[in-house]
């Protein structure tokens, strides 16, 4: 009997490892291409950064406070919003209740179009609230021009946002793959024609981004309309979807509160950043250096977005302990990639500049900013995965409430008072955002490690059956 613990306990090794080399393959699978997707949606807006950035300063820096205002206003709100769908169809679709897909998408697809109608508003008024925030004149008019040119943009952002949530939640990645390399080589030609060959300038960065939007909306909808892997979770309107947008936006508000406050942090302190002096100067490097975190941010966001279907998957099916699985695997990706990550940047640090500027200064600062972007990296793997996690799980309250204390009440505090009143300037807005980060990574760890997964499984299928139950009591 002595002689057979040892054995016992190495087939119980030995089985824990296969389970997790499983989950690995499972989350791999989707996570690769979702990486893969992120990378080619956010790689348009670098794109036409980087025509326009090409032009000069001028052009540079008001497609960069425009691109800011827009992201914090419009695509940072839909993208926060729209993670209350991944709760709600990644549940679903693990406990096999189909029909729900279409109403939760349908749902997402009209509160995000409502949504987009004050946006506009503020993005075609976006001159007279640059010059309230003391900007540059010429910056402002520069930059309300490529907005209001970009509100088609949004309107289809709004559509296809709640389509990938759709396709996402039931592991259909790779049409979504094809779909965005698509786009994005059409985006890079009509960039190229419209920016260089018509000179239209900045104005025809933003027409080739809203014609790219809704190529992609064609694309992802005519899949899900004729596809065979749909036949099941086929999008068919039904009144139900009026009466489940109660129902979203409780899951909603909360995710973009949790998703979008790190990310309006960091677009308000480029916006600042046109009160320190020399302001091209530092608005450009500041724009530059949270493109590149947030061109890498797109990697572990995939992971995140792996992590929310699988995790919702499980705790819908019923299985807490493969939903605990999964997240072990998925920090396990998150680690191996945000070390690789930031050796790879900070090896590069004196090639990155030259990628956005032909200005020999812009490349030096950038070079003096590359390992706190590198700091950066490894706080925003974390925080992408374990927000993937939260938005699987439905949690996202608890993420919203960490957010909130880590970088309003520390991280930008902290920025404001090196960038100005230690005269860091770009470097000290940086550092804050970075203490803001380590603060939330770490909040955000502990409460993953110490969640009730057994509970979140019951939460879970209460959520699935939460209309149901309304009819019933009716």
């Amino acid at each position: 009997m002595e002689g057979e613990l040892p054995n016992n306990e190495a087939m119980k090794w030995s089985v824990r490892r296969d389970l997790f080399m499983q989950e690995l393959k499972k989350l791999s699978y989707i996570a690769a291409p979702m990486v893969t997707v992120t990378v080619l949606q956010y790689v348009l807006q670098v794109v036409s950064v980087i025509m326009v950035g090409h032009l000069g300063s001028l052009e540079l820096s008001s497609v960069a406070i425009a691109t800011s205002l827009t992201n914090v206003t419009g695509f940072s709100l839909l993208s926060g919003l729209v993670g209350g769908l991944e709760t709600l169809c990644g549940q679903a679709y693990g406990a096999k209740q189909y029909h729900k897909l279409g109403i939760y998408t349908y749902s997402a697809i009209f509160s995000l179009l409502l949504v987009c109608i004050p946006v506009c508003v503020v993005w075609i008024f976006m001159e007279k609230l640059l010059l309230l925030m003391r900007q540059d004149p010429l910056i402002s008019h520069e930059a309300q021009k490529y907005s209001v040119w970009l509100i088609p943009a949004l309107f289809g952002a709004a559509i296809s946002k709640p389509l990938v949530r759709h396709l996402q939640t039931q592991s259909l990645i790779l049409p979504m793959v094809l779909s965005s390399f698509a786009v994005l080589c059409c985006h890079v030609l009509m960039s190229w024609v419209l920016v260089y060959k018509l000179k239209i300038g900045s104005v025809g960065a933003a027409v080739a981004l809203c014609v790219s939007n809704w190529l992609y909306v064609i694309l992802l909808a005519f899949y899900i309309k004729f596809s065979v892997s749909c036949k099941n979770t086929r999008l068919t309107f039904s009144v139900d979807a009026f009466y489940a947008m109660g129902q979203f936006f409780r899951l909603a508000i909360p995710s973009a509160v949790m998703v979008c406050l790190k990310w309006w942090a960091l677009e308000v302190l480029v916006l600042l950043s046109g009160l320190l002096p020399n302001p091209k100067l530092e608005t450009s490097v500041l724009s530059i250096c949270l493109t590149i975190s947030t061109l890498h941010f797109t990697v572990p966001y995939g992971f995140g977005a792996a992590a929310s279907t699988r995790v919702s998957n499980e705790l819908g099916a019923g299985n807490p302990q493969k939903a605990r699985l999964a997240v072990w695997a998925v920090m396990f990706l998150a680690v191996a990639e945000t070390i690789t990550a930031s050796i790879i940047l900070y090896c590069c640090r004196y090639l990155l500049g030259r990628a956005y500027s032909n200005e020999k200064q812009v490349w030096n600062y950038i070079a003096v900013m590359t390992p706190f972007i590198c700091l950066s990296t490894v706080t925003d793997s974390l925080q992408a995965v374990i927000s993937g996690i939260a938005r699987g799980s439905g949690w996202q309250k608890i993420g919203a409430y960490v957010n909130l204390g880590a970088f309003y009440l520390v991280g930008i505090p902290v920025a404001i008072v090196l960038g100005f009143t230690e005269h860091l300037k770009a470097k000290g807005f940086w550092i804050g955002i970075v203490i803001g980060s380590v603060l939330q990574s770490t909040f955000l760890s502990i409460i993953t490690g110490f969640t009730d997964w057994q509970k979140q499984a019951t939460k879970a299928r209460e959520r699935i059956h939460e209309g149901r139950l309304s009819e019933a009591n009716e």
